[in-house]
């Protein structure tokens, strides 16, 4: 059931402290589909597997034949659907009944100095297997293991073509029961290989790089809880700067995800998380931008140049006329994101340094403005899109430090709100109305989602379309 692990940990992430910032559950309809889906790619992989060769002799009376099948590759594979299901307190059971094999390969038989070769064919019936699978958490990372498995198979048959197959095919019937026994002996060892495989990736998943400034440690705070209908993670979320990673000046706060049984995915998530990625990134120093006149519309009714703000600061344009001008704007602080029941508050903190351009390197000091933003959004989702409103709550502008004497900064307050409010928020509002697709992780693409937010956290309940052409990829 790897794929349960690895579907649960597409959408998690690490923090100091011992309450987990993100939490997910996969739900028994969410675990039902996912063995559908697991159904449905072993069928159409199962072709393309080469099996290792089998070697081995038979006793026909006169003496010791010695054979080796190879080649061999599934030509037919009839998978029932398996019967998967919560065991609370340990993992997932998995039950398969009923699997059939048609198997294609050539064989080469020694008998002395005789060598011989051929084709054949084998039908292996009613493989059925049986494991419960264990997760746990060990060393803050989620381990899988399977405590039980047992395999039977029902009755392999065996044709041989070509050579003298005509001479052996009688002792076929001893031949099928030695390659039973091999296969049934092989099912639960090659399994139980497979779970300590996914279970060293999982040792090794330290944490999930997000692009060039950020990465998220994926950690546990406790082990995973099973319930008879589900299965939860506690993961710890926090985001850390790939340059410079440290500990935000703020910790996370307990909650417990109300999640939804009738949807297949719940994952609920902290404003801690949300904040550690503002601080992450802001100690990766990518919070700024260098403004310059260029960059501003023609349209605009006013340009980076010191005569064009002689009507906010009067003494400008008189220390230096008619000079182009720049603008380095950087968030100041980290952005804050609170959750208050269906509102989101966002505090911005940014500060604004001017100076006068006399050439592309001398540029001339003028004055800082010190701002602070304060919004309040609403988000639905909607359609499969995300929808909402944004609003400016407050906005305050001071005078952080100036080399030209100081002046009133309320015409610059007046401005910039009029500028937001009669065209930042509008044209942001306008795509929020529109709305905005909700994202999609390696090939899955999430359908009927609802989102709630309440004091702290938000929840999102979701089911998951097909990720087939995940399945196919070469990233398994």
């Amino acid at each position: 059931m790897w794929l349960v692990t690895t579907f649960l940990l597409m959408a998690v992430t690490q923090t100091h402290a011992d309450y987990s910032s993100l939490q997910a559950v996969l739900s028994q309809k969410g675990l039902q589909k996912v063995s559908h889906w697991m159904t449905d790619w072993l069928q159409n992989e199962m072709s393309k597997i080469t099996l290792p060769d089998v070697s081995g002799s038979v006793d026909i009376f006169l003496g010791l034949v010695h054979y080796v099948l190879h080649d061999m590759h599934v030509v037919r594979c009839d998978l029932p659907e398996p019967s998967v299901a919560f065991s609370e307190g340990t993992g997932v059971s998995l039950q398969v009944n009923g699997l059939s094999l048609a198997i294609n390969g050539l064989w080469n038989t020694q008998f002395g100095i005789i060598h011989d070769s051929g084709w054949f064919d084998l039908a292996i019936y009613t493989i059925n297997f049986n494991t419960l699978l264990e997760f746990q958490s060990t060393e803050e990372h989620l381990s899988i293991s399977s405590v039980m498995c047992s395999a039977d198979v029902g009755s392999v048959q065996v044709h041989f073509h070509g050579g003298a197959s005509f001479f052996f095919q009688p002792f076929v019937e001893k031949f099928s029961g030695r390659i039973k026994n091999m296969i049934q002996e092989r099912i639960c060892p090659g399994f139980q290989e497979g779970i300590e495989n996914i279970d060293k990736d999982l040792a090794a998943s330290d944490n999930i790089k997000m692009d060039p400034y950020v990465y998220l440690n994926v950690s546990l705070t406790d082990s995973p809880a099973v319930f008879d209908n589900g299965f939860e993670l506690y993961i710890k979320g926090e985001f850390y700067s790939l340059s410079s990673p440290s500990e935000p000046p703020f910790s996370p706060n307990h909650f417990e995800l109300p999640w939804k049984a009738d949807y297949m995915l719940s994952v609920g998530m902290s404003e801690f998380c949300v904040n550690s990625a503002a601080f992450a990134y802001l100690n990766s120093g990518v919070l700024n931008i260098t403004i310059t006149d260029d960059m501003i519309p023609k349209s605009s009714p006013i340009h980076l140049n010191t005569s064009q703000f002689g009507s906010l600061i009067p003494q400008l344009p008189k220390l230096y006329p008619d000079m182009e001008m720049e603008v380095v704007l950087y968030a100041s602080d980290t952005p804050l994101i609170s959750l208050n029941q269906t509102v989101i508050n966002v505090n911005l903190s940014a500060s604004a340094k001017f100076y006068a351009v006399k050439t592309n390197t001398d540029l001339v000091p003028l004055f800082r403005l010190d701002m602070q933003y304060s919004f309040n959004a609403k988000v639905r989702i909607d359609d499969q899109l995300l929808k909402g409103v944004l609003e400016l709550n407050n906005l305050t502008i001071v005078l952080g430090s100036t080399e030209i004497d100081k002046f009133d900064t309320t015409p610059f307050q007046t401005m910039v709100k009029l500028a937001l409010n009669s065209f930042v928020l509008p044209k942001l509002n306008a795509q929020l109305k529109e709305g905005l697709p909700l994202p999609r992780v390696k090939g899955f693409s999430l359908t009927n989602s609802v989102m709630t937010i309440e004091n702290g956290f938000l929840v999102v309940a979701t089911d998951i379309s097909s990720p087939f052409d995940f399945l196919q990829s070469d990233k398994l």
